[in-house]
């Protein structure tokens, strides 16, 4: 069995890009089935060197974990910070 301070101890790793995403900050919970919903990590720092606030919360769906080993938990998550290329003739238009 799995405590709940078990798991908030375990790096989040999105199998996406590879990225460490953090600690689990909370644990949403469906109430009537007694299961997982999500887990809440807190918000990269968006603002300046992080003294202005951070990001939004990131939930992951309990459908997003792709396995939870000893150290890490491996998930799939869509990466948000896509680097687009612009070249010198998109810039022209």
């Amino acid at each position: 069995m799995l405590k709940i301070s078990d798991l908030k101890m375990k790096d989040i790793i999105n199998v996406v890009d590879g990225k460490r995403l953090g600690f689990i900050k909370d644990i949403e919970l469906n109430l009537q089935s007694g299961k997982i919903k999500s887990l809440l990590l807190p918000g990269t720092t968006s603002k300046f060197m992080g003294f202005f606030g951070r990001g939004d919360d990131l939930a992951i769906s309990w459908e997003q974990i792709m396995k939870v080993g000893l150290d890490v938990i491996l998930v799939e998550v869509p990466s948000f910070t896509e680097v687009k290329h612009v070249s010198k003739n998109d810039e022209e238009l």
